[in-house]
């Protein structure tokens, strides 16, 4: 592999994407190798390097889950018991979903319980506190009925879970049973951990012509820690890779979780409706995305102003990681990667499908507004064609520098999905699946992996 070409296309891409830095890792045939290029700051200049540490934003799920499987495997906790056998106070608003949510649920995103955990503070006590403020939480689909992206909550009860079992917080959890183990020295759960010299400061880049600006939220809070806030460098996400790779074990030998759980991770699977954005199926704490034929495990973080990339390929004893700390642009991981992929002979990630040209729609199907706190999604049909207009709240819109209600054309693939280009160059074309028709109208809205269901008419 020609890494200097793969260096210098991955520094002209950079500057293409006005990313001010990333480091690459390449774990094949269990051997890594990774490469740095721009910087990790953009207000001193100071150049990224292989030991720069990144914020894996939800990439930390995947962390997560393996630690979850060494419960299991200990025979500590099973999958399909409900949390109440292990948190007896549980409860949200449905009692159907009090009794019955698996770990299981939460590791594929099935659970359907609303981000509604309140303001559970800084604490050491953050999890239990989340679990505490959601009794009155409602579901936004029934339990199990589709796959709906939970950004924070999901993974929280499972750290609440993970801590009454060990009997110690979920930090300290993670470091004593996967960082520690797998040798890791730039890895860690809270940001006060990280080495200020090695830690990349996240940029927006809200137009070409500012370029990136630091970020002004340096971090995540600490609610989003099982599912956000774990920090480390391409290497070592590559080593708890190897974990996958190697059935298992560390790239050393050890023994990190057993072969059953790294198939259970990898086999348990639910649908996704949007099937392009990342891929077809949702496994535990893994994306499973189809490449031409070919099976691939992923997952994807962001933070504010950080992102990382994570793909693991059984098939050809590779995985690849990518850390930035500016975007993120689906577009720029895609040209990253295929550079690499296509230097080794692997397979390369398949493009986005063509619009079906001639779509026979019943359009007032689809049309109305889907929502849940944060997000608000209107669809319109006019002159034959469908549109959306997103709607964002005035702090996000004037954070980022956009008007608050941005339109977008939907180009239909099939009958309930449709591809969303933009007009900013800034951002790439998206997806979304509109779905699950009932009394002559779509129930839900699928996009960027969450699951948004129609508003209720008053």
């Amino acid at each position: 592999m020609d890494i200097e070409r793969i260096r210098a296309r991955t520094a002209e891409l950079l500057g293409e994407y006005r990313i001010p830095g990333a480091t690459v890792g390449i774990l094949h045939d269990g051997e890594i190798t990774d490469l740095a290029v721009g910087v990790k700051d953009v207000s001193t200049g100071e150049p990224a390097t292989t030991g720069t540490i990144y914020q894996c934003g939800s990439l930390s799920k995947t962390w997560t889950a393996l630690a979850f499987m060494q419960l299991v495997d200990e025979g500590k906790v099973a999958l399909d018991e409900p949390v109440r056998t292990y948190l007896p106070a549980f409860r949200v608003a449905d009692p159907e979903v009090t009794a019955r949510v698996t770990p299981r649920h939460l590791l594929n995103h099935t659970n359907g319980i609303e981000e509604d955990f309140g303001a559970p503070g800084e604490g050491d006590d953050v999890y239990e506190r989340m679990v505490d403020n959601i009794a009155d939480a409602p579901q936004v689909h029934p339990l199990g009925y589709t796959h709906g992206y939970s950004a924070a909550l999901g993974y929280a009860i499972l750290a609440r879970v993970m801590e009454v079992i060990d009997g110690k917080g979920w930090d300290d959890i993670m470091r004593d049973r996967l960082f520690g183990p797998l040798g890791l020295t730039g890895t860690s759960s809270r940001p006060d951990q990280v080495e200020p010299g090695r830690a990349a400061t996240g940029h927006v880049i809200r137009s070409l012509d500012e370029g990136p600006v630091a970020s002004p939220l340096p971090h995540l809070p600490r609610a989003f820690g099982p599912g956000g806030n774990v920090n480390s460098t391409a290497r070592e996400v590559l080593a708890m890779a190897h974990v996958v790779l190697g059935e298992g074990k560390a790239g050393d030998g050890t023994r990190i979780v057993s072969a059953g759980s790294v198939l259970e991770m990898t086999g348990s699977r639910v649908p996704v409706p949007d099937p392009y954005m990342f891929g077809p199926e949702w496994a535990l704490g893994l994306i499973v995305c189809d490449w031409h034929g070919e099976t691939v495990y992923a997952h994807d973080g962001s933070t504010v102003g950080q992102n990382a990339r994570l793909r693991i390929l059984p098939d050809s004893g590779l995985a690849l990681s990518l850390m930035t700390n500016g975007g993120p642009r689906e577009s720029f991981y895609k040209e990253v990667f295929n550079e690499i992929l296509a230097e080794l002979g692997a397979v390369t990630i398949p493009e986005l499908p063509e619009p079906d040209p001639a779509p026979a729609l019943d359009l007032s199907r689809y049309e109305g507004v889907y929502e849940r706190p944060g997000a608000r999604y209107e669809v319109s049909a006019d002159g034959g064609r469908l549109s959306l207009t997103f709607v964002l709240d005035p702090w996000q819109a004037s954070f980022l520098g956009k008007p608050e209600r941005i339109p977008y054309e939907l180009l239909p693939i099939s009958d309930t999905h449709f591809l969303m280009p933009s007009d900013d160059p800034l951002e790439d074309t998206q997806t979304v699946a509109i779905y699950d028709f009932r009394d002559g109208a779509a129930q839900y809205l699928h996009t960027n992996c969450r699951v948004n269901p129609r508003a209720r008419e008053e």
